[in-house]
């Protein structure tokens, strides 16, 4: 876990699509708790680039096809992002997988935020799989990345009941307010020092401070 966090966490967005996390701590963090110290994107296009740039943060861009192998990419990639003093990487819709040596870079320091209560429904489609399981009560959380799929220890979890819903997007529009919020919280409490390892279980994550509610973008 992060020690001796500073008032200012550095972190890096990674981003691959809209962007509206990425917009959600550029609202909420950014410059508070945490300064945004690099966004970097999959794909060149991605609108989450514009955000960042309206905000003076450095951007860059990682195509797979830049490079020979994942490996070889992941490389450059926090090479960047160390070269920019980030501790944290925050993952904000990245829709490629991080291979281990990336990890080790920054050990207890990469997150995501994924549409449904890990660890039900990891993945890609994670709504779509929900809505075709059938389930009444949809969520969000936000983990600590391993080199598994959506596997990670988790730092947040929260829920909102759909017994209805039956489209994705229906699903997703409920969900996008608790994405927008829970990433801010996670960040800001990293940058508090507030977030450890249960010594008996270390996939169990305590969070020392109250989570700070609010946020959103």
């Amino acid at each position: 876990m992060l020690t001796g966090v500073s008032e200012r966490l550095p972190i890096a967005v990674l981003v691959s699509g809209a962007g509206t996390n990425l917009q959600a701590l550029l609202d909420t963090v950014h410059e508070r708790e945490a300064q945004i110290v690099a966004v970097a994107s999959n794909v060149p296009d991605a609108p989450a680039l514009e955000r960042a740039r309206e905000r003076g943060v450095a951007c860059e861009v990682f195509p797979r096809a830049r490079y020979g192998d994942r490996t070889a990419r992941d490389q450059a990639l926090a090479s960047w992002l160390g070269e920019r003093g980030a501790r944290v990487v925050a993952l904000a819709g990245y829709m490629e997988l991080l291979g281990a040596p990336f990890l080790e870079c920054f050990p207890d320091g990469v997150i995501n935020v994924h549409p449904s209560l890990l660890p039900s429904f990891p993945g890609l489609q994670a709504v779509e799989q929900a809505l075709a399981y059938g389930v009444k009560v949809f969520g969000v959380t936000v983990h600590f990345v391993d080199a598994g799929v959506d596997s990670g220890p988790v730092i947040l979890q929260r829920a909102v009941e759909l017994p209805d819903a039956r489209e994705a997007q229906e699903v997703m529009s409920a969900l996008r307010p608790l994405e927008h919020s829970m990433l801010p919280e996670a960040v800001a409490l990293l940058a508090q020092g507030a977030v450890r390892r249960d010594e008996e279980n270390p996939r169990r994550v305590i969070v020392d401070l109250p989570a700070l509610r609010g946020g959103g973008g």
